[in-house]
């Protein structure tokens, strides 16, 4: 079976390895003061999350309509592919789950749909995983997607719970006590729930615990050091982990400045991760740093 793959822009994977594996990436939409902007298109992620704090109104994010996926469906079709298997963002935070599923509906048990739970790389790692066990079926590459996510942490270290209450996903006044006091909140992500771990008053404070959590996954198969606009802290943090973790994380690591569909909800200078633990053992080899954007 020659099987096609689908997901969407959340999943904040390199051009290059978009083009490597043939991924059709279907872009959703951040509306910035009324006005849509493609995600990828008509402003950049620097300069999205430096002008976040000051819009006259809060940004806010769309969801690609059913016939943007319904058109990448057919395309795939057409260019051959006897089924598709389509992996979005997690189900609980956004609707690309949904409309998918009502897109792949018209196609006649041709396309498959799968909830990731996740979102950024904790998506893409999925989806690469899907990709590379392409060839060998369905069933290959849907088992490959869920061994990925049986394995996933995504941590992050916010620099500000405004965002994440804007977006509803926490009580108002835990957000209102964390801005008096100045606390910087950990995250993790887990099966489509944002849960609050812990706070520190730093971001040094911050870095530190979050260190602390991937230090603990142990041996790495994939990792990504996630960021919104805080490129000299992730820079800092992934050196670190250079330093401290040289045997357990792997060759290729990703550095992502977080796509602005996602930073809409969590705001800038956030930092955070997503890593794939090993199923087996050994050294990583020497590190290279890939920087990934759209």
């Amino acid at each position: 079976m020659t099987l096609g793959i689908v997901t969407d822009s959340t999943c904040d994977l390199p051009a290059s390895l978009i083009e490597e594996h043939g991924l059709e990436v279907v872009p959703c939409v951040v509306i910035i003061d009324g006005r849509e902007y493609i995600d990828g298109l008509g402003i950049s992620r620097e300069e999205f999350y430096t002008r976040l704090p000051g819009f006259q109104q809060a940004a806010t994010t769309s969801a690609p309509s059913l016939g943007e996926f319904a058109a990448r469906y057919q395309k795939l079709l057409d260019d051959g592919h006897e089924h598709i298997l389509s992996i979005h963002a997690a189900g609980p935070l956004t609707s690309m789950v949904s409309t998918a599923q009502q897109a792949a509906a018209e196609f006649g048990g041709r396309v498959t749909v799968v909830d990731s739970g996740s979102l950024s790389l904790g998506l893409g790692f999925q989806v690469l995983a899907a990709a590379q066990a392409a060839e060998h079926g369905l069933e290959a590459a849907q088992a490959a997607a869920a061994s990925t996510r049986g394995r996933l942490h995504v941590f992050a270290a916010l620099d500000t719970l405004e965002y994440v209450r804007r977006s509803g996903r926490v009580p108002a006044a835990l957000t209102l006590l964390g801005s008096l006091l100045s606390i910087k909140p950990l995250i993790e992500l887990i099966d489509g729930e944002v849960k609050i771990l812990s706070a520190a008053r730093t971001a040094k404070q911050a870095n530190e615990r979050l260190f602390s959590l991937m230090r603990d996954e142990g041996l790495l198969e994939q990792l990504a050091i996630l960021h919104t606009n805080a490129d000299k802290r992730a820079h800092g943090f992934l050196q670190n982990a250079m330093m401290e973790m040289s045997g357990s994380i792997p060759r290729d690591i990703l550095l992502v400045n977080v796509t602005p569909v996602i930073g809409t909800h969590i705001g800038p200078n956030g930092l955070g991760y997503a890593a794939i633990r090993a199923q087996t053992s050994g050294g990583s080899g020497k590190t290279s740093i890939t920087q990934g954007l759209l």
